[in-house]
C-alpha cells in the first residue's frame, strides 16, 4: 500500500511539471518595447553655426566659413528663423581645402544623420568668388531677426497669400565689407518668389533681390 502511494505521488508530480511547462510555452510573448522616438529640434542659424564651427575646427585650426544655409523642411518654424537642418561650408588656407558640415535635429528617411556630420574634403581656391570666406565677428544678427526684416519688405504679404510657402536662409559674404543674410521665399534661389538681403551685423535692409 505504501509503495502504491509513493507511485501515485511521483505520477502526480510528473503531471504537474508537464502542465507548468505547457503553460509557459503557450503563454503570450511579452510585448516588445518600442524604440524611443526623439522629438525634433530646431535652431536659429547663429546657434546651429556655433555647433558646426566647433566640429570644423577639428578639420583645421585656420578654418573660416564661407556659407551657412538652412535646408527647408515643411515642419520647421521659419517664422522663428529656425530650421531642423543647417549646413555650413568651411575653407582652410593651410590645407587648401574645403569641407561641409551639417547639423540635423531630426531623424527619418532621406534626412541627414542626427547631430553634426561632415562631407568629403575638396580643393579650395581662395580666388574663387563663390567661396569667399568671412570673419565670424560680422555675425551679430541671427536668422530670426533677418526674417522679421524680410517680412517687413514683402515677405508678410507673400506668406499671407500662401502660408505654406517654403522659406530658407543663406548667410554669406556680400562684398562692401558686410556679411549678408539672404531670406529666400521659394524652394531654391533660382526660382524664388522673393529674396530679401539683410545686413548680418546691423539688421539693416539692403535690397530686394527677387
Amino acid at each position: 500500500m505504501r509503495r502504491i502511494s509513493i507511485l501515485l505521488i511521483a505520477l502526480f508530480g510528473i503531471v504537474l511539471f508537464n502542465a507548468c511547462e505547457s503553460k509557459k510555452e503557450t503563454a503570450a510573448p511579452a510585448a516588445e518595447s518600442k524604440p524611443k522616438v526623439e522629438a525634433p529640434e530646431y535652431e536659429t542659424g547663429r546657434l546651429a553655426f556655433q555647433k558646426l564651427y566647433v566640429s570644423a575646427r577639428a578639420f583645421a585650426g585656420d578654418v573660416q566659413p564661407y556659407r551657412l544655409q538652412s535646408i527647408y523642411t515643411a515642419d520647421s518654424p521659419a517664422a522663428e528663423g529656425k530650421s531642423a537642418i543647417w549646413s555650413a561650408q568651411f575653407a582652410s588656407a593651410s590645407r587648401r581645402a574645403i569641407k561641409s558640415y551639417t547639423w540635423s535635429g531630426v531623424s527619418g528617411e532621406n534626412m541627414p544623420e542626427r547631430g553634426v556630420s561632415h562631407g568629403t574634403e575638396d580643393t579650395y581656391n581662395p580666388s574663387n568668388s563663390s567661396t569667399k570666406v568671412f570673419d565670424t565677428v560680422f555675425l551679430k544678427i541671427d536668422s530670426d531677426k533677418a526674417f522679421t526684416v524680410a517680412q517687413e519688405h514683402g515677405g508678410a504679404a507673400l506668406l499671407k497669400k500662401d502660408p505654406k510657402q517654403p522659406v530658407f536662409f543663406v548667410l554669406e559674404w556680400g562684398g562692401k565689407n558686410r556679411l549678408v543674410w539672404h531670406v529666400v521665399y521659394g524652394e531654391s534661389r533660382n526660382n524664388a518668389k522673393l529674396a530679401i538681403a539683410v545686413d548680418a551685423s546691423s539688421a539693416a535692409f539692403i535690397e530686394k533681390e527677387h
